[in-house]
C-alpha cells in the first residue's frame, strides 16, 4: 500500500462499495477499497437480476461494454403444486430497447471485475486478498481499519462498510443488529451450461433477450421464499432461497429443496441437457425497515447488504439499492469534507439522502412483508396450492356438466378457506405486499 492513510477506506468491492469508490474517485478523493477475495466478485455468488438504473447514471450506456449476460424481456411468476403450474407471464417489446427496463442477468464474477475497473480508471486504489479484521477507533469515532497484512493499520477520515450480508465488523461495532435465522435468507444456486441457441429456443427468446422466472408455493414447500430460473448468455441459473428459520423449522436442507424443484415436471424440461458448471450458496439480508439502524456513526457509514438494504417484496431488488446507497454515502462524505466534520452529525446527510430517495420509500412501504408472510403462511402454502388446483380442475375435461364443476369448486373453496380470515388477510396484504 502506498500510504497508511487515505481520505476514505471502503471495506468490500461489491456493487455498493465500488459505486461509492467510483463516485469519490471522480471527485478527486483519495480512496482505498479493500477486498478479501482474489478479485472483485470472486466471493460474490449472486445468481439473479442486475437492476441498473443507478448504474446507467454512473456509466451511461454501460450495456455496450459491460459483461452483462442478457436483458430481460420476459418476467414470469409461477405457482406450483406437486404436478401442475399456474403462471402470470409478462413479455414486452418495450423492454427490448435501451435502457432495457434497467433489468439484466449478470454473473457477478465477471461483472464486478469490470465495474471495479471503472473505479480504478477514475483513480481509486483496490487491494485484493486482504481481510479487514477490525475497526480502529479514536475515542468514539471510527478512524480506520486493521487488516491482516503485515503493514497492518490503515487510517482514514471515513470508513464505508460494504462487507455484505455477513456484516461481522458492523455487528461487532454495534452499528447494526446481529443476524439471526429470522432475518437472513439462504439461497443455493446451480449454473447449468447450455448452448445459446437452445436457451433461446426453449425460453422463446431472440438474440440477447433474457427471461426471469420465479416460482412460489410448492416450489419451496410452503416456506417463505421462492425458486428461480434466470437465463444467461450460454447458461441458466437455477436455485431456491428461503428464510433460514424455515429451513430449521421444517428440517429441510437447501440442496434437497433445490433437487426437488429441479425434478418438478414443469421445471425439469427447462433444465434438460444442462451441465452443472457452478454450485454456490449465498446469504441475503431480509431486515425490515423497522429494524434498520441509523446506518452511520462518527467516521463510518454502512451501505448495501451490510446495511440491510434489500427490498423483500416480489420485486427482490437489491443491486440498485446497493449502488444507490454507495453513491449517497460518497455524496455525504463530500459534503462532510467541505465542512471538515466527519462526526455523526457531519455524516447525517447520508441517512437524509436515503430517506428522501426511492430506496427508503420502497423499504418503508414493504416494511412488514416478511413478517406478514411468516404470520399468514396460507399465502406461501395453502392459497397457491388451492389456486393451482382450482384452475386445473376447472379446465379438466370430462363428462361433468360445467355447472356441477363450478359448484364443486365453490364447495372446495368454502371447505378450505376461512372467508373472514381471507378478507382480513387481503386487506393487510394490500398494504404490505402490493
Amino acid at each position: 500500500m502506498s500510504s497508511d492513510r487515505f481520505e476514505v477506506v471502503i471495506v468490500g468491492a461489491g456493487l455498493a462499495g465500488v459505486a461509492a469508490a467510483l463516485t469519490l474517485a471522480r471527485a478527486g478523493v483519495e480512496v482505498l477499497v479493500i477486498e478479501r477475495g482474489d478479485f472483485p466478485g470472486a466471493k460474490n455468488l449472486f445468481g439473479g437480476i442486475l437492476y441498473s438504473g443507478v448504474l446507467a447514471e454512473l456509466v451511461p450506456d454501460f450495456w455496450e461494454e459491460a459483461p452483462v449476460e442478457r436483458h430481460i424481456v420476459n418476467r414470469r411468476w409461477v405457482m406450483l403444486n406437486e404436478d401442475s403450474q399456474v403462471a402470470l407471464d409478462l413479455k414486452s417489446a418495450r423492454f427490448d430497447a435501451p435502457p432495457y427496463n434497467n433489468t439484466f442477468t449478470a454473473l457477478r464474477s465477471k461483472f464486478d471485475r469490470w465495474f471495479a475497473a471503472q473505479a480504478e480508471q477514475a483513480g481509486a486504489l483496490i487491494i485484493n486478498e486482504t481481510t479487514v479484521e477490525d475497526l480502529i477507533f479514536d475515542g468514539d469515532r471510527v478512524a480506520g481499519v486493521r487488516t491482516g497484512r503485515d503493514d497492518g493499520d490503515v487510517l482514514a477520515d471515513c470508513v464505508i462498510l460494504a462487507e455484505g450480508a455477513n456484516a461481522l465488523l458492523s455487528e461487532a461495532a454495534g452499528l447494526r443488529q446481529p443476524m439471526s435465522p429470522t432475518n437472513r435468507v439462504n439461497a443455493v444456486k446451480e449454473v447449468l451450461a447450455l448452448p445459446p441457441e437452445i436457451i433461446e429456443d426453449r425460453f422463446h427468446l431472440e438474440g440477447n433477450q433474457g427471461a426471469a422466472i420465479e416460482y412460489f408455493g410448492g416450489a419451496v414447500k410452503g416456506m417463505v421464499g421462492s425458486a428461480f430460473i434466470y437465463t444467461n448468455r450460454d447458461s441458466i441459473s437455477v436455485g431456491v432461497g428461503c428464510l433460514i428459520d424455515d429451513y430449521l423449522r421444517t428440517k429441510t436442507a437447501p440442496y434437497e429443496l433445490l433437487d426437488d424443484f429441479k425434478a418438478h415436471p414443469a421445471v425439469a424440461p427447462l433444465l434438460r441437457g444442462g451441465e452443472t458448471v457452478e454450485y454456490a450458496t449465498k446469504m441475503i439480508p431480509e431486515d425490515s425497515y423497522n429494524d434498520l439502524s441509523d446506518l452511520y456513526a462518527a467516521g463510518v457509514m454502512l451501505v448495501g447488504d451490510c446495511a440491510g438494504l434489500v427490498n423483500p417484496s416480489i420485486h427482490h431488488e437489491g443491486t440498485n439499492l446497493a449502488m444507490a446507497s454507495g453513491v449517497f454515502a460518497a455524496e455525504a462524505f463530500l459534503e462532510a469534507r467541505e465542512k471538515g466534520d466527519f462526526s455523526a452529525a457531519g455524516l447525517a446527510s447520508y441517512r437524509r439522502r436515503l430517506d428522501a430517495s426511492w430506496v427508503m420509500k420502497d423499504l418503508a412501504h414493504y416494511r412488514n412483508a416478511v413478517h406478514f408472510l411468516r404470520s399468514n403462511r396460507e399465502f406461501v402454502d395453502d392459497y397457491p396450492r388451492l389456486v393451482v388446483e382450482l384452475i386445473r380442475d376447472y379446465f379438466t375435461i370430462d363428462d361433468t356438466p360445467k355447472a356441477d364443476v363450478r359448484r364443486r369448486l365453490i364447495r372446495k373453496v368454502r371447505d378450505e378457506v376461512a372467508f373472514f380470515r381471507l378478507v382480513r388477510q387481503l386487506w393487510q396484504a394490500r398494504k404490505t405486499l402490493v
